[in-house]
């Protein structure tokens, strides 16, 4: 006699469109999917995040399209799941994909199982059926408004369009898809060669990008990760991998040399730095939390620097007079080149927010260049495809700097291109998220 099948232990799709909804509305008031998603219940976690990342990436069609199947604005909730249930019957740009009997279905289950939406699930129903009848229709009409088209808020469109007028298509069709998983190898542990065989041994494919870089096939769980837990490792995009190399080049390294990081956390680039050069490294983040976190990073790669909670832009309060030799300022930005990773980001961002962030920056890169020795190499990056956070800071610093000596750097990385604009293309397969960097070294009298 043939024993039962055992029920399966996976939550159903309505339980994750609950969760789901709970958390794209949570976006919508504000709040960071780094702050929502630890609160989804760790057996739901990971098919949460998998299907709220491809809401995000599909909002502006879905709240589009939600606005003429509902002739009056739903509560929330329903909204929140209205959003999602579209989405998920969307073209799907990053694999995730159902039947759209089974999102129909689901999603009026996710309604009725909660007493906020219970008595809506006949105008979830309608609404959905509707989209599904009237989908070509629906679509095309749709299709004309660029946020719903490029899933984008309109500011963040235009400013792409003037900053980058032959790639800004490219960009945004690049941010609606998943990024790729990039390893750094730790030289300290072992080598890149090395570390691709044993990933091959336990049947991962991977690609070398950069000088420590490999990418994977398929994304993986850092636990299948061979000596992931030993320091063998880290995760770190290709682009972020090349702040180590930039800062670096030029010249021989020792203890003798003063390196900070000034906005450290939390610690890939840090832990890079050590990686491949012998120094003596400050790092600095202003939040405590965070710089627990870059403690834990360098005692899993067994790499020791100090680190200290501080803020950078004042010196006073925690310099000691020593200059350094070199300064990495990975300076707070709009984070508006790594959204495939983060698709949250574009829809928190406020235009606002990037003459705030580019007067921060402008601070910072005032605060501590007089903290560079003559000679010394400054190299300041941001996580943005913004020209008023890369190209524009920069040349609005030489302005008021003559002893300011641009070296050839990278400049603006698009993401999911291999060359912006015929500038720096250094051995990436074009997998890389979107990153500006340019260094700085101070002239000697």
């Amino acid at each position: 006699m043939t024993a039962p099948a055992s029920p399966s232990l996976a939550p159903s799709l309505s339980t994750q469109l609950r969760a789901t909804a709970r958390c794209v509305r949570a976006v919508g008031e504000g709040r960071s999917l780094s702050d929502v998603l630890p609160e989804v219940s760790p057996a739901l976690r990971p098919g949460v995040q998998a299907l709220t990342f491809h809401v995000l990436r599909h909002l502006g069609m879905a709240r589009a399209l939600v606005a003429l199947l509902a002739e009056r604005k739903p509560q929330a909730a329903v909204l929140g799941l209205l959003h999602s249930a579209v989405a998920l019957l969307l073209e799907p740009t990053d694999g995730v994909r159902y039947a759209p009997h089974t999102v129909v279905n689901q999603a009026v289950e996710a309604a009725r199982a909660d007493r906020a939406t219970e008595r809506q699930a006949p105008f979830v129903n309608a609404c959905l059926r509707r989209f599904l009848r009237e989908q070509a229709d629906l679509l095309a009409e749709v299709e004309r408004d660029p946020v719903a088209r490029w899933n984008h808020p309109l500011w963040w469109i235009e400013r792409l369009r003037r900053d980058h007028p032959e790639h800004w298509q490219a960009i945004l069709m690049a941010n609606n898809q998943p990024g790729p998983m990039t390893l750094r190898v730790n030289r300290r542990r072992t080598d890149r060669a090395s570390y691709q065989q044993a990933l091959q041994a336990v049947g991962l494919v991977s690609t070398a990008v950069g000088s420590d870089g490999l990418e994977l096939a398929t994304p993986q769980p850092v636990e299948r990760l061979p000596g992931f837990a030993q320091g063998h490792c880290s995760v770190q995009d290709a682009a972020a991998q090349m702040a180590a190399d930039l800062l670096l080049e030029g010249r021989d390294w020792s203890r003798a040399d003063r390196v900070l990081d000034a906005c450290a956390a939390p610690g890939g680039k840090t832990a890079h730095l050590l990686e491949r050069a012998d120094v003596d490294l400050l790092a600095l983040d202003v939040d405590p939390e965070r710089c627990e976190r870059i403690q834990e990073t360098l005692g899993r790669l067994g790499l020791a620097a100090e680190v200290r909670c501080a803020d950078a832009a004042r010196p006073p309060t925690w310099w000691d007079g020593r200059p350094f030799d070199a300064i990495l300022l990975d300076a707070p930005c709009t984070a508006s080149g790594i959204v495939r990773r983060h698709p949250d980001v574009r829809w928190l961002r406020r235009e606002a927010d990037v003459a705030a962030l580019v007067a921060v920056q402008r601070t910072l890169l005032k605060a501590l260049w007089p903290l560079l020795k003559p000679g010394g190499h400054l190299l300041y990056a941001t996580c943005s495809v913004f020209r008023a956070e890369g190209s524009e800071q920069v040349q609005a610093f030489l302005e008021h700097h003559t002893d300011a000596i641009v070296r050839p750097s990278v400049g603006h990385l698009l993401p999911g291109l291999s060359v912006a604009s015929g500038e720096f293309n250094d051995n990436h397969s074009g997998g890389q998220d979107g990153f500006f960097y340019t260094r700085i070294d101070k002239a000697t009298p």
